[in-house]
């Protein structure tokens, strides 16, 4: 399958996991999710991975978020490494490791990228909608750990900017000012939608407080 874009509908799937059988869309139901994939059980840097994501559960929640890993290995491996993960990390990983032992998701998803590595699936990063849609994809090397405060911090954007006519700037966290999308240059229509005010930088740089602080 050729690789997925943003605005893309994620494919389904069904298959094994750390917590039973999972039918991805069921699965994520009403809420967005996060779909990532590790190379390998057992390795040390998705052992820091998955328990650093573990520990942001409550993060997660809060924003409506489905957390969803995958690795090549099957599931009764992934409950040992998961005991491995639990000690090291000190923490409880909670979310269901898929077993894809058969590389149907990572072949779906586009996550063996054969240049680097034939088996080992890279660490791939989907951000999914409640409308299903692809909203974010990052893919990193095998050996570099992820941000996953970087992940927390793009969710924000993405549900922060659909629900209101803005952008994020440069190293944007939650609770900074925003920019007003340029598509909008009516006075009153500005002067309506951020009643907190705004600054004109430049004509199409135009900065707000965040709307919905």
């Amino acid at each position: 399958m050729s690789t997925l874009r943003l605005g893309d509908t994620a494919p389904d799937f069904e298959q094994d996991s750390s917590k039973g059988r999972i039918k991805f869309h069921e699965y994520l139901g009403d809420s967005w999710g996060v779909l990532f994939s590790h190379p390998a059980d057992f390795t040390p840097v998705c052992t820091t991975e998955l328990g650093y994501t573990s520990k942001l559960a409550q993060e997660f929640a809060k924003r409506n978020v489905k957390v969803l890993a995958l690795s090549v290995d099957e599931a009764a491996s992934h409950q040992k490494w998961i005991g491995d993960i639990n000690e090291t990390q000190n923490t409880t990983v909670d979310f269901p490791i898929l077993a894809d032992a058969d590389r149907k998701v990572s072949t779906l998803y586009d996550m063996i990228h054969p240049n680097a590595s034939a088996t080992a699936t890279v660490r791939s990063v989907f951000v999914i909608d409640p409308a299903k849609k692809v909203r974010l994809t990052i893919t990193y090397p095998a050996s570099t750990g992820r941000n996953f405060d970087e992940i927390l911090r793009v969710i924000d954007s993405l549900q922060l900017t659909d629900q209101y006519s803005v952008a994020t700037p440069v190293n944007w966290k939650d609770g900074e000012d925003v920019i007003i999308l340029p598509s909008i240059q009516d006075p009153e229509v500005i002067k309506s939608k951020f009643p907190k005010g705004h600054t004109v930088v430049k004509p199409y740089l135009r900065t707000t407080p965040q709307p919905n602080k």
